[in-house]
């Protein structure tokens, strides 16, 4: 029998276990998936500055109404928006069926108006955390309506999240009874953002820039509503109007966007629990700001969000 000589410069792979399939190299489809996943995160980043900003447009002596700030910030958000799909040529995919146009307003309208009316209602940093519930709710409504297993790695994120978020709450909050109507705000807009983020898996078809036009019709309906139905402003100071175009530009901007791709092309289930870092940065940002204090509940709390986030990140289906 002869030996094969080889040269000391050769490279001989060591040869695999019987039966052990090849190593496959990253799929496309896995690496569009990670990337609209971090996507997403980038918009829960943009959404901790959500309360912050609009507890300044609602601070000082003529704040403004939950319904004109919301127009306001669509108004901006979407003409930003809209202006960067005509300058690609896509102005032709704003024409999407009637239930498109139903998801995209309603979601995003419905869930800032109560969100707004919220913060004006009970005290912010409880409407606050009441209103993060959503990432919870995301995290369990992939299960039935998107039939997307959740498992014990994903389980075990949502409870370390929730705890963390029910240690915040319980941290000095108060509920009033004066302030019921203003957390039955925040329970119903963490409901309904919830729904809107996993339904839009169900709207994969409907291109991102269609988000522009939402976010328009979105404007038109809140302004309306609010001639209708809450007293005009007096003014508008310097403050509120860098609030207004810091949030158009930001968490009522590009952040839709981003989450619109991070949800239909991304994992839904590692987004909702990564989210539970953002009512605590959130809370962090508000507490900065005065509208709340900071304590060893606020830090444990962010301790138990981030664990749950990394803990979710080991599922692997």
């Amino acid at each position: 029998m002869s030996a094969t000589r080889s040269t000391p410069d050769a490279r001989v792979a060591p040869a695999a276990p019987p039966g052990t399939p090849p190593a496959a190299p990253p799929t496309p489809r896995g690496r569009t998936t990670a990337r609209a996943t971090l996507l997403g995160t980038v918009a829960l980043v943009l959404w901790a500055f959500l309360a912050p900003l609009a507890r300044l447009a609602q601070a000082g002596a003529a704040p403004l109404p939950p319904l004109l700030l919301t127009g306001l910030g669509f108004a901006v958000g979407g003409g930003l928006a809209l202006a960067l799909v005509a300058a690609r040529g896509r102005l032709g995919l704003l024409r999407q069926p009637a239930l498109a146009w139903l998801h995209g307003v309603g979601g995003l309208a419905g869930f800032h108006a109560l969100y707004f009316a919220s913060l004006a209602l009970a005290p912010p940093v409880e409407a606050n955390l009441l209103n993060y519930l959503w990432p919870l709710l995301i995290v369990l409504l992939s299960a039935p309506i998107l039939g997307l297993p959740l498992g014990p790695w994903r389980l075990a994120g949502v409870a370390m999240g929730g705890a963390g978020a029910a240690l915040l709450l319980g941290a000095g909050a108060a509920f009033p009874a004066s302030a019921a109507l203003g957390f039955g705000c925040a329970l119903l807009s963490a409901l309904t953002w919830a729904l809107y983020s996993v339904l839009s898996r169900r709207m994969a078809a409907v291109p991102t820039e269609a988000v522009a036009g939402f976010c328009l019709a979105s404007a038109a309906l809140a302004l309306g509503a609010h001639l209708a139905f809450e007293a005009p402003a007096s003014s508008l100071t310097a403050a509120q109007a860098g609030a207004v175009l810091l949030l158009g530009l930001g968490p009522m901007g590009a952040a839709f966007f981003l989450w619109d791709i991070g949800m239909k092309r991304g994992d839904p289930r590692l987004l909702g629990t990564l989210a539970y870092a953002t009512p605590v940065a959130s809370t962090l940002l508000l507490a900065a700001s005065g509208e709340g204090v900071l304590g060893w509940r606020a830090l444990a709390a962010a301790a138990l969000v981030a664990g749950g986030g990394l803990v979710a990140s080991r599922a692997r289906t």
